[in-house]
This record gives C-alpha cells, structure tokens and sequence, in this order.
C-alpha cells in the first residue's frame, strides 16, 4: 500500500471558525501531522457555537478531526515563541486571524517566508490584505451577500443564503488546493513562499456562471428556488406518496422521451410550444403542469423506476436523515467512526480516494489543549518551564 501523500508534513495552524479549519483538515485527512494553536480562554470559537454532536459543537467535529491542540495566549510573548519554535519546525503554517492581527504578531505569510524559505505560509482572509474591504470583518453569510451568492438563490420573492457555509468552504478548498501546488513548487525549487485566499475571491470565483451571464447577456438568472433559471423541466415535483422527485431535462431528445414514456403523451414531444428548450422555458407553469401531474399518481419509487427506465436524470429529494442513511453511501462504505473527547463520533470519509493507498486517517477531534504538555516538551520546555506557563496562563 502507498502511504498518504502528505505523510511527514508537519502543519501549525492559528486558525479559528470554519475556512481555515476546514482546509487544514483536509491536510491531517491526507497525512499531515497538524498542530491546531488555540486561545486559551475558550479555544477556537467554533467550539461554541452549538452542542449538537452529542455536546460538542457541529462545526467543530467537522472541521477539526485529527489535529493536535495546543492553547496559548499569544499576546504574552513566551505564547509567541512557542508558535515560532512550532513554525521553525514546520513545512506549511496557516492562519485566519482578524486582518492585521498575524502582521502585528509577526505571524504573517510574508514574514515567515523571508525568514523560512522553504516555508508555505497561508493568509486565509474575509477580503483580502488590500482595497477599501480589507478592514472588513468577514462572517460567511455577510460574504455570501458581497459575493452574490444570495441574490441567486432562493424564489422569485425571497433572496436566501446557502444553507452550508459556502464562503467558508470555498476559502478552504483553495487554501487547501494552494498549499498542495506550492508544496509542489518546493519540491521542483526548493522554496515554499506566501499563499493567499480571500473569502470573497473563491466565493465570487464560484459565482461563474450566473457572473458571466450577467456580465455577457446583460440580465442576471431569475430566481426560481428549486427550479432551473434557464432550463425546464428541471425542478422537483410532488408525488402521490408525499414524497419529491427532482428530474433534469438536458436537451430535446430526453423531452422526447420524457413525454412519450413517463407523461404518456408523445405528442408533446413535436408540439411547438414544448419542443424545444426555449420553448419549455417560455411555457414553464404549463410544462410543470404536465410533468407534476404525470408523477402526482404514483408513489416516489416508481416514479423514479419511470424516469430511469426513460433514461431521465432524477433524484429524490432527501432531508439529512435521509442523507445519514444513504444508500450509496452504504454501498460505498464511506462512514468511520472518529474519537472525540464524548466518544465515537459517525463521519464521512473525506471524497479524496487514493486507489492502492492507506485509507485517509481519520484522527480524533481533539479536547482543548489535549497536546499542549507533549508539544511543548516537542520545542524543548523543560517541565519547570511547561509549569510556569500554566501558572501564569500563557499555557493551557
């Protein structure tokens, strides 16, 4: 079996919520050894934020699986050389601090590359280091409103926000793709250097398609909740069981099919009102009419057998139970089972397959400052040391 790739990768992180976390465990997933500093009066503040998982706060188990906690209070400067030692140690350093915090800490990417150069350092921003938002402070769903984003979803009559925190997610995935190419561009020239990523960049970044019909057709998509702003029939629709059964119409040859074998009415698939797209778009209440009849008779299963033997796209709409307990997923065997300080907690295998490789490691969520004592034996504190810091409350 071929190890994990980012095996012998030592990650610090000062990180904090959701975006940085989020990327930094996509690292500890494939290999990383990642040191998570944390504040000693509370830890990561996503700690608090609800006691879902079984006491624990959701977003936490989430994003934080496999690290290593160690809590200091950074503005005593014995905290601050501790984090220095960690870093002088360490191949990638990350951090989401409030803008202007790490520089003053000396903690940012471009100070620790000048003095690291092999070092990866990554700034995680609500806006980035420059402009008039820099200052800004930056929560996903405010950023979800800068970037658009909620002024796509939802109905004609209602904007809302993404239901997951899409601003968030979106830093994440390119702090974490960022770390991976620049620790490939060491590998080829032996230097690390800066990395940076803004909250609103990836989350605009995102927005491509409705950005470029903006921009190019001069009228920004509709809003239509569930439904396709430029496509139909592509919305859910009720069937007589009380489920809902979401189907994907792509082109005018599944319209074909959809009428003759699904709706029993070939007709429709010649007749110039519904033939085309453009068509169905322009006559979109009566398409759905059509379509919403045809599956209101029959119960969600055999409504979708329908729809796939037509070689229909279609999908079941799902709440989370259901998710917990999909049957793909089962198939797959994508559920572990991770340690946390309340015991086994389910979670998904992150959706990174390495066919021939170990299985990502799955550590456990860590307590706050579980790693603190063996870290800073790692730096070389003495115990007298290691107990000064917890007597002053630098160490926690």
């Amino acid at each position: 079996m071929d190890p994990l790739p980012l095996q012998g990768i030592t990650v610090v992180a000062v990180e904090q919520a959701v975006a940085a976390p989020f990327a930094t465990r996509q690292l500890a997933d494939l290999g990383a050894r990642v040191v998570k500093v944390e504040r000693i009066d509370g830890g990561d503040f996503a700690r608090g934020y609800d006691t879902a998982a079984r006491g624990l706060a959701s977003h936490f188990v989430w994003c934080n699986r496999g690290k290593e906690s160690i809590a200091l209070d950074l503005k005593d400067p014995r905290g601050l050389d501790v984090v220095r030692r960690l870093v002088a140690g360490a191949d990638v350093f990350v951090q989401n601090l409030a803008q202007g915090a790490a520089a003053r800490l000396g903690l940012d990417a471009a100070t620790l590359c000048a003095a690291h150069p092999r070092l990866v350092a990554v700034d995680v921003s609500g806006y980035g280091a420059s402009g008039p938002y820099a200052g800004k402070r930056a929560y996903d769903m405010l950023v979800q409103c800068e970037a658009g984003l909620v002024s796509v979803t939802g109905t004609p009559d209602e904007p809302v926000k993404a239901g997951i925190p899409a601003a968030d997610i979106a830093a994440g995935m390119y702090a974490f793709s960022g770390v991976l190419a620049a620790l490939v561009r060491r590998g080829t020239t032996g230097r690390g250097g800066p990395v940076e990523v803004s909250m609103l960049e990836a989350l605009a970044e995102w927005m491509g398609h409705p950005l470029h019909h903006t921009l190019h057709g001069g009228t920004a998509p509709e809003r239509t909740g569930l439904a396709h702003a430029v496509i139909a029939p592509y919305d859910a629709y009720p069937t007589g069981d009380g489920g809902r059964v979401l189907l994907s119409v792509q082109n005018d040859r599944e319209w074909r099919r959809l009428a003759e074998q699904v709706l029993g009415k070939p007709e429709l698939g010649s007749d110039p009102a519904f033939a085309t797209n453009a068509a169905r778009v322009a006559n979109r209440a009566r398409t759905d009419e059509l379509v919403g009849a045809a599956l209101g008779t029959v119960g969600a299963d055999v409504a979708v057998a329908r729809l796939e033997a037509a070689g229909i796209a279609c999908a079941r709409l799902r709440d989370l139970a259901e998710l917990a307990e999909h049957p793909q997923l089962a198939a797959r065997e994508r559920w572990r089972e991770v340690g946390s300080p309340v015991g086994p907690l389910r979670a998904l295998l992150p959706p990174i397959t390495l066919p021939g490789g170990d299985e990502a490691r799955m550590g456990e969520v860590p307590a706050l400052g579980q790693h603190t004592d063996a870290l800073l034996r790692a730096v070389g504190m003495t115990d007298a040391e290691t107990a000064a810091l917890r007597r002053d409350g630098v160490a926690a």
